[in-house]
């Protein structure tokens, strides 16, 4: 027995210390004072709690539902309020409290007066709903003045009791204990916020292991009732959650699975060989890698899940881009990438084209005149507004055919991603693969092939190659920037590369952590391998960055030494917060500072290419 004792309180505290404890759902939300809410019972019950709670007060032999005598209103019973509309969903549901048949409820009743004939009158009221007693994954249980455990033995099976700590309970006792509650405050003056002082942490921790030891659930009452709360109750493998705001315990919880990652696939990063921090030494090349989506909190995530490690984060010259656009404090993809690729603002939903319409010629059609080679990537489709930006000029991001006949008739060498349909199955029954291998391109339509090209001048467009890293994308994004560096290393002629980790944008806006964290990780391993190219070169200057944020991503809790993290969404939307920008190469202490998201056309072009350009 001992021997199996302490195995359960080993088994305990590693679930404690995982981050992730055991799972919770609807049915561990404990609705606390259930009756306060504007509409009783239902306001709770539809979000399918595990445990609803009324007080009641019994007078003249009715049982009324209030918090304090003061507060007692003759019209509202407990049978009105709660066993008429139970026993109501009981009957629609098959005798099951839910739809969900698996669901349990308790309908906790805590007794405010005397206990015995409080719980003779509930007995009585109970007796008159017969479903009430047949029920399946249903319990009523009591607390407050409840009886001494020695008469539980003379109330109805059905009547089940809120246990307490202290209480050393007999076998047949014990059974009849729906739960063991106790004060929180009894054990920790925590407020809720930062972390639990060492020795209340410890107190609590040992509280939890003795209940569980006794095979049943812990409650807290008086327990701070917010997200921070919430995890960290979570963490300590607290059962039963009470709270006086179902809705919002609700809506958390149901986000659980999305709003965490557990990794289990961890990259070794690049760690660089050179200092470029004070060297005024300037490039030929340029790497532009652009993490759809991706702020301060997209990255910490991605670092986190990586034991702590990211290439990115390698890079020590680091500035920061604002990325309003021309007709919104917010931009989107199309108006932030075109800032970046043409040093001009506009609006949403503009690719390549200033807010007044007029066309802005490219940073890659203005290099391609001074003899440049120049590359396009997306782990993306090739014709949505961030690539698109770099070589086509549209009033809307969303003419995919239009963009794609776009690059037909400039002269950038690569292009790699998804984006078929918009060259080959067109409205206008065009085939661009055909036009584009006239012109002198390879292209293939199977990523797996990439590696056999041996023209300098190529197309991949494969959809199945641009899923996301979740449903089994592989290294897509690191492959297409070590292929296309290799090739365009093969010439003299000075390059520039654009690569996109478009995904991270999406998982942003499916507010899905473990979307997100896949790509920034998959993005991380890209940027690995420009960042070995651009040490063996060195003549290659890399730059990271994002066109905007998305999601609102805050991170609530995380484990860096297990790879775990956990975050939450304020929108599904793109945000207005500034993204980072990292550099690593010659010229890369020019990109320190705060500036517009026009400043990075701007300080390519003309301070770190020193190229005059045509207006």
């Amino acid at each position: 027995m001992m021997i199996r004792f302490i195995l359960l309180l080993l088994f305990s505290i590693s679930l404690i210390h995982a981050g992730l404890a055991q799972e919770y759902t609807s049915s561990s939300i404990f609705a606390h004072n259930d009756y306060v809410h504007a509409i009783p019972f239902y306001t709770s019950y539809y979000e399918e709690p595990g445990f609803i709670e009324a007080d009641v007060f019994l007078r003249q032999d009715h049982l009324l539902v209030a918090h304090t005598p003061e507060e007692i209103d003759t019209r509202y019973t407990l049978d009105s309020l709660y066993l008429k509309p139970l026993s109501g969903q009981l009957i629609k549901n098959q005798g099951f409290p839910y739809p969900d048949h698996t669901k349990p409820l308790t309908l906790m009743i805590d007794l405010k007066t005397d206990g015995v004939t409080t719980l003779e009158a509930l007995v009585r009221e109970i007796r008159k709903y017969p479903v009430l007693l047949s029920a399946k994954n249903f319990q009523i249980a009591v607390s407050g003045d409840m009886p001494d455990p020695s008469r539980w033995k003379n109330y109805p099976a059905f009547i089940h009791f809120d246990g307490r700590p202290d209480i050393i309970y007999t076998k047949e006792q014990l059974d009849r204990v729906s739960m063991i509650s106790t004060s929180f405050q009894a054990y920790s003056k925590w407020n809720g916020k930062g972390v639990i002082v060492k020795v209340e942490y410890e107190r609590l921790n040992r509280l939890i292991q003795q209940v569980h030891a006794k095979g049943k659930k812990i409650r807290f009452w008086a327990t701070p009732d917010f997200v921070n709360a919430w995890i960290t109750l979570m963490k300590m493998n607290v059962d039963i959650l009470g709270t006086d705001d179902v809705l919002a315990l609700s809506s958390f919880i149901k986000k659980l699975p999305s709003n965490r990652f557990q990794n289990k696939q961890f990259h070794e990063v690049y760690r660089p060989q050179k200092d470029y921090t004070v060297s005024k030494k300037l490039p030929k090349n340029i790497i532009l890698l652009i993490g759809d989506g991706m702020g301060l909190t997209q990255l910490y995530s991605g670092y986190t899940a990586n034991k702590g490690q990211l290439n990115i984060f390698n890079s020590k010259d680091i500035g920061f881009s604002i990325t309003t656009s021309a007709d919104s404090y917010i931009t989107d993809s199309a108006a932030g990438a075109t800032a970046m690729a043409a040093g001009v603002k506009t609006n949403n939903r503009f690719i390549g084209m200033d807010s007044s319409g007029n066309v802005l010629p490219s940073i890659t059609e203005k290099l391609k005149q001074k003899g440049y080679k120049t590359a396009i990537i997306s782990a993306g489709d090739v014709t949505d507004a961030t690539p698109a930006a770099f070589y086509a000029h549209q009033p809307e991001r969303s003419l995919s055919e239009a963009i794609a006949n776009d690059f037909l008739s400039g002269e950038n060498d690569i292009l790699i991603g998804g984006g078929t349909k918009a060259f080959k199955n067109r409205a206008d029954k065009k085939n661009l693969v055909v036009a584009l291998s006239k012109k002198g391109y390879t292209v293939a339509e199977s990523f797996k092939s990439m590696d056999t090209i041996r023209n300098s001048k190529f197309i991949v467009l494969d959809d199945s190659a641009v899923i996301s890293k979740l449903k089994g994308r592989g290294d897509f994004l690191a492959r297409s920037v070590k292929k296309s560096l290799a090739t365009l290393s093969q010439s003299k002629a000075p390059f520039f590369m654009m690569a996109e980790g478009a995904q991270i944008d999406y998982g942003g806006h499916d507010n899905n952590m473990s979307y997100v964290a896949r790509e920034v990780l998959d993005f991380d391993q890209a940027v690995g391998e420009a960042m070995k190219f651009a040490d063996q070169n060195g003549e290659t200057l890399l730059i990271i960055t994002a066109d905007h944020e998305t999601g609102g991503l805050t991170l609530l809790n995380g484990d860096i030494s297990k790879g775990y993290v956990q975050g939450s969404f304020s929108t599904s939307d793109h945000t207005a917060v500034m993204v980072p920008v990292f550099s690593y190469g010659p010229g890369s202490y020019l990109l320190k500072g705060v500036y517009p998201n026009t400043e990075l056309y701007s300080k390519i072009v003309k301070e770190l290419l020193r190229i005059e350009v045509d207006k």
